[in-house]
This record gives C-alpha cells, sequence and structure tokens, in this order.
C-alpha cells in the first residue's frame, strides 16, 4: 500500500509539474525514481498513463481519469490534516503565494506584517513572478495578477482595477511630436514583453466613447518588468504605457506626461487566482478574506 501510494505521488507530481525533472527535484527524489515509480504504476495498472516525447509529456485518456480521481483524493487528505492541525481555530502550515514584483512591493509586502499577526502560527513563501503557470508547478496556493487574465481552470476573484497610461518624457515628445493616433506607429517604443499592445483589448477611448486601435507599433525596447519600463521611459528611451500608480508621481511632477490625454486605455484587473476546488484550505480562505478586505478599502 505504501509502495503504491508514492508511485501514484510521483504521478501526481509528475502531471502537476510538467516534467519528471521538475517533479524529482519538488519530492526530493531523483529523475530516474520518479521514472521507476511511473513505470511500475502502469505496469501495475496494465495501462499507459503519459504519452512522451523529447519536448513534453501528457495524459492518456486513462491517464487523464486516473489524475482527477487521485487529485481529488489528494486534496482531501491534506484537507483532513490541515483540518485537524486548525483545531481550536489555529490556523498553521505554510502558505504559498505570488505576485508580480511592482504590485507585490508596493501593495502586498505592507500588508503582510498584519496579516503575520493575525496568523501566528502560519509560515509564509512570498515569490515575485507575472506567470499564471507557477500556481500548479511551485504548488502555490494563491497568485495575485495583473490584467484582463485569458479563461483559465483557476478560480478567479477580481479584487479592484487600475488605469493604465500611455507616458513619455517632456524631452522625447518635443523629439517626436504625437497629435495624433497615427503619429504612434512612428516612434519607438518600450513594451512588455509578457502583453501584446496589437491585441484587440487594447485601444483608445475618446470622451464620446468612440473606439479606436493602436497603429503597428515599432517595439525598439522590451522587458518583462513593469519598473524596467517605466525606468526606460524616464530615460526618454520611448513610448510606453504604465499602470497609473507605477506612474502617477511622475506625471504629478512632470516628469513624464500623458500622450493623447483626451483618450483613455480600458482599465485592467487585479486579481486572486487559486485551485478551483471545493475544499479550499483554511489558511488559503484566510488569506483570500484578508486581502479581499484591505485592497478593497
Amino acid at each position: 500500500m505504501q509502495k503504491n501510494l508514492k508511485q501514484i505521488t510521483s504521478f501526481l507530481q509528475v502531471v502537476d509539474s510538467g516534467s519528471f525533472t521538475k517533479a524529482a527535484e519538488i519530492l526530493g527524489l531523483s529523475r530516474s525514481m520518479v521514472s521507476i515509480d511511473i513505470k511500475q504504476l502502469e505496469q501495475r495498472l496494465n495501462v499507459s498513463l503519459l504519452t512522451r516525447n523529447t519536448r513534453n509529456i501528457a495524459l492518456t485518456e486513462v491517464g487523464k481519469h486516473f489524475y482527477d480521481d487521485f487529485k481529488r483524493i489528494q486534496l482531501q487528505i491534506e484537507e483532513a490534516f490541515e483540518k485537524s492541525q486548525n483545531l481550536g481555530l489555529n490556523i498553521t502550515g505554510t502558505l504559498r503565494f505570488s505576485s508580480t514584483n511592482e504590485f507585490g512591493q508596493r501593495y502586498i509586502l505592507p500588508l503582510l506584517p498584519e496579516f503575520c499577526r493575525l496568523y501566528p502560527k502560519l509560515h509564509l513563501q512570498y515569490t515575485f513572478n507575472s506567470s499564471l503557470d507557477d500556481l500548479i508547478s511551485e504548488k502555490l496556493d494563491i497568485a495575485i495578477r495583473l490584467g484582463n487574465l485569458k479563461s483559465s481552470s483557476l478560480k478567479v476573484r477580481k479584487l479592484g482595477e487600475y488605469a493604465i497610461h500611455l507616458v513619455a518624457t517632456p524631452q522625447f515628445a518635443r523629439q517626436y511630436p504625437i497629435v495624433q493616433i497615427s503619429d504612434l506607429a512612428e516612434i519607438p517604443w518600450i513594451t512588455h514583453s509578457l502583453l501584446n499592445w496589437q491585441d484587440t483589448e487594447y485601444f483608445l477611448q475618446n470622451n464620446s466613447g468612440e473606439k479606436f486601435e493602436l497603429p503597428l507599433i515599432n517595439s525598439q525596447y522590451s522587458s518583462n518588468s513593469a519598473e524596467v519600463i517605466h525606468q526606460m521611459a524616464l530615460a526618454s528611451l520611448g513610448v510606453a504605457i504604465c499602470p497609473d500608480w507605477l506612474v502617477e508621481e511622475d506625471i504629478k511632477h512632470n516628469r513624464l506626461i500623458r500622450l493623447l490625454p483626451e483618450f483613455s486605455l480600458p482599465k485592467r484587473n487585479i486579481q486572486l487566482l487559486y485551485p478551483n476546488t471545493s475544499n479550499l484550505p483554511a489558511k488559503t480562505r484566510a488569506f483570500i478574506e484578508f486581502l479581499v478586505g484591505k485592497l478593497k478599502e
């Protein structure tokens, strides 16, 4: 029985991680040992659970049913352990969560001391990341993400929204006069490598509600960091689209100016993402309700 559980645990982790190597690191085993576990499990069941090639792995039809059944059992076991640990309303264990760097430093980090005092027996592991893939593979409980996210199997709770602005320095605007939308195609841009400004969800809207697509832009510089983009814009390297909360002081002190201020861009969402399960751990529920209460104030 114990051997079966070990093999099933290895199988579930391989699927969650998307690779044998990553699963081995998380489980503290060698890659070959994880591979043996899967092979023996398939032999015992007399079926193939995974299809493998040099680039990735995928579940067979039988493997998907097996994964769904035993993942549900695994979550129920973890919930049962946590309920036992939390007798007397003590929330314990380790809460693993992530957010983007800049938003986290500005809005999440200042809240953590209060949360830690409310739940002194709870351990926290906080990482900065913009990807959605880490929620499952890194065994995170919650991810705080910005923007209008595409469809996902994860559960989503909206915390709020924020404006984004088209900005540049006054010096850049003098060098590259921008009086109409088409002028945006003729100048250097600083873009976010994880976002596509040519997507139809990004458009300029005037006070009458008319919508205009952004022209094909010249992305001369790019980064996956909002702060790097912010600093490059301050250095007059190009035009950028930045969150209002990141550039509001620069606009106030004229270090940056809004371009085409008669137009606005669609607001972006602040969202919590967490596993779509009916057995959500108490630690996760506590953190969700804490953040909802604080960030909506």
